[in-house]
Protein backbone atom coordinates (compact mmCIF):
# COMPACT_ATOMS: atom_id res chain seq x y z
CA UNK A 1 0.00 0.00 0.00
CA UNK A 2 2.84 2.34 0.94
CA UNK A 3 4.60 1.63 -2.31
CA UNK A 4 1.60 3.53 -4.28
CA UNK A 5 2.82 7.19 -3.24
CA UNK A 6 6.12 5.87 -5.93
CA UNK A 7 3.90 5.17 -8.28
CA UNK A 8 1.82 8.71 -8.28
CA UNK A 9 5.01 10.16 -8.60
CA UNK A 10 6.22 8.00 -11.65
CA UNK A 11 2.79 8.14 -13.81
CA UNK A 12 2.08 11.38 -12.94
CA UNK A 13 -1.94 11.31 -13.04
CA UNK A 14 -3.79 14.06 -14.29
CA UNK A 15 -6.41 14.89 -11.71
CA UNK A 16 -9.44 16.98 -12.89
CA UNK A 17 -11.10 19.10 -10.25
CA UNK A 18 -14.78 20.46 -10.34
CA UNK A 19 -13.80 22.26 -6.98
CA UNK A 20 -14.62 25.75 -5.21
CA UNK A 21 -12.86 28.81 -5.48
CA UNK A 22 -11.73 29.29 -1.76
CA UNK A 23 -9.56 26.42 -1.97
CA UNK A 24 -8.28 26.15 -5.67
CA UNK A 25 -5.11 27.13 -5.26
CA UNK A 26 -4.36 24.93 -2.39
CA UNK A 27 -5.95 22.26 -4.03
CA UNK A 28 -3.60 22.58 -7.13
CA UNK A 29 -0.36 22.93 -5.01
CA UNK A 30 -0.65 20.19 -2.94
CA UNK A 31 -1.55 17.61 -6.20
CA UNK A 32 1.62 19.24 -7.84
CA UNK A 33 3.49 18.92 -4.41
CA UNK A 34 2.58 15.04 -4.18
CA UNK A 35 4.18 14.64 -7.84
CA UNK A 36 0.72 14.42 -9.93
CA UNK A 37 -1.03 17.49 -12.34
CA UNK A 38 -3.50 19.61 -11.53
CA UNK A 39 -5.72 20.80 -14.02
CA UNK A 40 -8.86 22.99 -12.92
CA UNK A 41 -11.68 23.75 -15.44
CA UNK A 42 -15.37 25.72 -14.86
CA UNK A 43 -15.64 25.47 -19.23
CA UNK A 44 -18.87 23.29 -20.11
CA UNK A 45 -17.70 23.79 -23.75
CA UNK A 46 -14.49 21.24 -23.25
CA UNK A 47 -16.03 18.87 -20.83
CA UNK A 48 -16.09 15.79 -22.30
CA UNK A 49 -13.00 16.11 -24.23
CA UNK A 50 -11.00 17.22 -20.91
CA UNK A 51 -12.58 14.40 -18.97
CA UNK A 52 -11.56 11.81 -21.59
CA UNK A 53 -7.95 12.53 -20.95
CA UNK A 54 -8.14 12.80 -17.22
CA UNK A 55 -6.96 10.17 -14.98
CA UNK A 56 -9.23 10.63 -12.30
CA UNK A 57 -12.04 13.41 -11.39
CA UNK A 58 -13.22 15.44 -8.36
CA UNK A 59 -16.19 17.73 -7.52
CA UNK A 60 -16.55 19.75 -4.78
CA UNK A 61 -19.65 21.84 -4.12
CA UNK A 62 -17.63 23.93 -1.43
CA UNK A 63 -18.52 27.41 -2.82
CA UNK A 64 -22.16 26.65 -4.22
CA UNK A 65 -22.07 28.39 -7.81
CA UNK A 66 -25.88 28.59 -9.42
CA UNK A 67 -23.95 28.69 -12.83
CA UNK A 68 -21.85 25.84 -12.31
CA UNK A 69 -23.99 22.86 -10.84
CA UNK A 70 -25.00 21.51 -14.30
CA UNK A 71 -21.64 21.80 -15.19
CA UNK A 72 -20.34 19.82 -12.27
CA UNK A 73 -23.56 16.94 -13.38
CA UNK A 74 -21.87 16.99 -16.56
CA UNK A 75 -18.76 16.01 -15.91
CA UNK A 76 -19.88 13.32 -13.58
CA UNK A 77 -21.28 12.16 -16.17
CA UNK A 78 -18.46 12.40 -18.54
CA UNK A 79 -16.71 10.79 -15.91
CA UNK A 80 -18.81 8.02 -16.09
CA UNK A 81 -19.04 7.45 -19.58
CA UNK A 82 -15.63 7.66 -19.90
CA UNK A 83 -14.49 5.13 -16.87
CA UNK A 84 -12.79 7.62 -15.21
CA UNK A 85 -12.43 7.28 -11.31
CA UNK A 86 -14.30 10.49 -10.11
CA UNK A 87 -14.50 11.48 -6.18
CA UNK A 88 -17.05 13.35 -4.61
CA UNK A 89 -16.74 16.07 -1.98
CA UNK A 90 -20.25 17.27 -0.90
CA UNK A 91 -18.72 20.29 1.29
CA UNK A 92 -21.49 21.23 3.76
CA UNK A 93 -24.30 18.86 2.47
CA UNK A 94 -26.11 19.68 6.05
CA UNK A 95 -25.95 23.22 5.95
CA UNK A 96 -28.75 24.02 3.46
CA UNK A 97 -31.73 22.31 1.73
CA UNK A 98 -30.33 23.68 -1.52
CA UNK A 99 -26.66 21.84 -0.84
CA UNK A 100 -28.91 18.64 0.36
CA UNK A 101 -30.76 18.41 -2.71
CA UNK A 102 -28.31 19.30 -4.95
CA UNK A 103 -26.00 16.23 -3.03
CA UNK A 104 -28.43 14.31 -3.69
CA UNK A 105 -28.55 15.06 -7.36
CA UNK A 106 -25.41 14.07 -7.69
CA UNK A 107 -25.75 11.04 -5.89
CA UNK A 108 -28.53 9.73 -8.10
CA UNK A 109 -27.16 10.94 -11.70
CA UNK A 110 -23.69 10.08 -10.87
CA UNK A 111 -21.71 6.32 -9.81
CA UNK A 112 -19.12 7.52 -7.94
CA UNK A 113 -15.84 5.70 -6.47
CA UNK A 114 -15.62 8.01 -3.84
CA UNK A 115 -17.66 10.02 -1.36
CA UNK A 116 -15.40 12.25 1.40
CA UNK A 117 -16.40 14.54 4.24
CA UNK A 118 -15.98 15.33 7.62
CA UNK A 119 -17.95 13.15 10.29
CA UNK A 120 -21.09 15.36 10.13
CA UNK A 121 -21.10 15.15 6.65
CA UNK A 122 -20.99 11.47 6.32
CA UNK A 123 -23.64 11.16 8.99
CA UNK A 124 -25.70 13.00 7.44
CA UNK A 125 -25.30 11.37 4.36
CA UNK A 126 -26.37 8.53 5.91
CA UNK A 127 -29.59 9.90 7.46
CA UNK A 128 -28.53 10.58 11.07
CA UNK A 129 -28.43 13.72 12.85
CA UNK A 130 -25.08 15.74 12.54
CA UNK A 131 -23.67 18.55 15.07
CA UNK A 132 -21.99 21.15 12.77
CA UNK A 133 -22.09 24.20 12.04
CA UNK A 134 -21.79 25.91 8.28
CA UNK A 135 -19.47 23.62 6.17
CA UNK A 136 -17.44 22.89 9.75
CA UNK A 137 -18.17 19.20 11.90
CA UNK A 138 -17.83 18.89 15.53
CA UNK A 139 -16.01 15.86 16.32
CA UNK A 140 -15.95 14.35 19.63
CA UNK A 141 -14.14 11.40 18.22
CA UNK A 142 -16.51 8.65 18.43
CA UNK A 143 -16.22 5.13 16.67
CA UNK A 144 -18.23 5.29 13.27
CA UNK A 145 -17.09 2.38 11.56
CA UNK A 146 -20.62 0.80 11.50
CA UNK A 147 -22.04 4.43 10.17
CA UNK A 148 -19.11 4.60 7.37
CA UNK A 149 -19.83 0.57 6.34
CA UNK A 150 -23.40 1.29 5.75
CA UNK A 151 -23.07 4.53 3.88
CA UNK A 152 -20.72 2.69 1.64
CA UNK A 153 -23.08 -0.24 0.88
CA UNK A 154 -26.18 2.72 0.67
CA UNK A 155 -24.22 4.39 -2.23
CA UNK A 156 -22.44 1.42 -3.50
CA UNK A 157 -18.34 3.31 -3.09
CA UNK A 158 -15.90 3.86 -1.03
CA UNK A 159 -16.80 6.67 1.85
CA UNK A 160 -14.42 8.95 3.84
CA UNK A 161 -15.10 10.15 6.86
CA UNK A 162 -12.33 12.86 8.39
CA UNK A 163 -12.17 14.14 12.04
CA UNK A 164 -10.20 13.18 14.90
CA UNK A 165 -9.45 9.64 13.66
CA UNK A 166 -10.37 8.92 9.92
CA UNK A 167 -12.94 6.49 8.82
CA UNK A 168 -12.36 4.37 5.36
CA UNK A 169 -14.91 2.16 3.98
CA UNK A 170 -16.08 -0.09 0.77
CA UNK A 171 -18.99 -1.37 2.58
CA UNK A 172 -16.83 -4.23 3.47
CA UNK A 173 -13.63 -3.92 4.88
CA UNK A 174 -12.90 -0.91 7.44
CA UNK A 175 -9.44 1.14 7.69
CA UNK A 176 -8.99 3.85 10.69
CA UNK A 177 -5.67 6.08 10.45
CA UNK A 178 -5.13 7.89 13.84
CA UNK A 179 -2.17 10.23 12.32
CA UNK A 180 -3.22 14.32 11.87
CA UNK A 181 -3.34 17.46 14.28
CA UNK A 182 -5.98 19.56 15.51
CA UNK A 183 -4.14 22.23 13.41
CA UNK A 184 -5.35 20.45 9.88
CA UNK A 185 -8.91 22.05 11.14
CA UNK A 186 -7.49 25.23 11.11
CA UNK A 187 -6.48 26.05 7.73
CA UNK A 188 -9.19 26.49 5.09
CA UNK A 189 -8.99 23.95 2.73
CA UNK A 190 -7.21 20.75 3.87
CA UNK A 191 -10.35 18.97 3.75
CA UNK A 192 -10.48 19.80 -0.33
CA UNK A 193 -6.74 19.23 -0.83
CA UNK A 194 -7.73 15.87 0.56
CA UNK A 195 -9.70 15.07 -2.35
CA UNK A 196 -6.46 16.10 -4.57
CA UNK A 197 -4.77 13.73 -2.74
CA UNK A 198 -7.21 10.87 -2.84
CA UNK A 199 -7.54 11.72 -6.93
CA UNK A 200 -4.18 11.83 -7.38
CA UNK A 201 -3.81 8.26 -6.01
CA UNK A 202 -7.03 6.97 -7.36
CA UNK A 203 -5.28 7.89 -11.43
CA UNK A 204 -2.29 6.21 -9.99
CA UNK A 205 -4.59 3.14 -8.83
CA UNK A 206 -6.53 2.94 -12.27
CA UNK A 207 -3.29 3.04 -14.26
CA UNK A 208 -2.17 -0.28 -12.14
CA UNK A 209 -5.19 -1.94 -12.86
CA UNK A 210 -4.92 -1.51 -16.45
CA UNK A 211 -1.42 -3.03 -16.17
CA UNK A 212 -2.53 -5.87 -13.93
CA UNK A 213 -0.87 -4.99 -11.03
CA UNK A 214 -2.41 -6.16 -7.80
CA UNK A 215 -3.86 -2.76 -5.54
CA UNK A 216 -7.35 -2.57 -3.45
CA UNK A 217 -9.16 1.16 -4.25
CA UNK A 218 -9.78 1.34 -0.73
CA UNK A 219 -5.80 1.23 0.12
CA UNK A 220 -5.28 3.72 -2.90
CA UNK A 221 -8.33 5.87 -1.34
CA UNK A 222 -6.35 5.45 2.36
CA UNK A 223 -2.80 6.41 0.96
CA UNK A 224 -4.49 10.18 0.60
CA UNK A 225 -6.12 10.35 4.17
CA UNK A 226 -2.98 9.02 5.25
CA UNK A 227 -0.50 11.31 3.34
CA UNK A 228 -2.15 14.43 4.98
CA UNK A 229 -2.80 13.21 8.52
CA UNK A 230 1.04 12.24 8.75
CA UNK A 231 1.87 15.23 6.65
CA UNK A 232 -0.34 17.42 9.24
CA UNK A 233 1.81 15.92 11.93
CA UNK A 234 5.10 16.30 10.96
CA UNK A 235 4.70 20.29 10.26
CA UNK A 236 3.23 20.86 13.78
CA UNK A 237 5.86 18.82 15.70
CA UNK A 238 7.12 22.17 17.00
CA UNK A 239 3.74 23.49 17.30
CA UNK A 240 4.27 26.55 14.84
CA UNK A 241 2.24 29.41 14.13
CA UNK A 242 -0.88 28.32 11.71
CA UNK A 243 0.69 30.26 8.78
CA UNK A 244 4.13 28.14 9.01
CA UNK A 245 1.91 25.29 9.49
CA UNK A 246 -0.07 25.75 6.22
CA UNK A 247 3.91 25.82 4.41
CA UNK A 248 5.06 23.06 6.43
CA UNK A 249 2.14 21.03 5.20
CA UNK A 250 2.74 21.71 1.37
CA UNK A 251 6.81 21.00 1.86
CA UNK A 252 6.27 17.74 3.79
CA UNK A 253 3.43 16.33 1.60
CA UNK A 254 6.35 17.49 -1.11
CA UNK A 255 8.76 15.42 0.78
CA UNK A 256 6.83 13.10 1.74
CA UNK A 257 7.80 9.26 0.75
CA UNK A 258 7.11 5.18 1.41
CA UNK A 259 9.51 4.95 4.37
CA UNK A 260 7.89 8.09 6.05
CA UNK A 261 4.29 6.81 5.93
CA UNK A 262 5.02 3.25 7.23
CA UNK A 263 6.97 4.94 10.18
CA UNK A 264 5.02 7.50 11.55
CA UNK A 265 1.99 6.00 9.68
CA UNK A 266 -1.02 4.82 12.25
CA UNK A 267 -3.21 2.52 10.54
CA UNK A 268 -5.64 -0.01 11.59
Amino acid sequence: MFELINKVKEINPLVLHYTNEVTINDCANITLALGASPLMSYSDEEVEEIVSVASSVVINIGTMNSSRLDLFVKAGKAANKFNKPVVLDPVGVFATKTRTNFTNKLLNEIKFDVVKGNIAEIKFIGGLDVRGQGVDSFDDGEDISEVVKRVAIKLGCVVVATGKVDFISDGNRVIKIYNGTPKLKSVTGTGCMTGSLIGSYLGAYDSLIKSDEKVSKIEAVAMGVLTMGVSGELSDRNNIAIGSFKEELINNIYEMNSDKLKEYGRVE
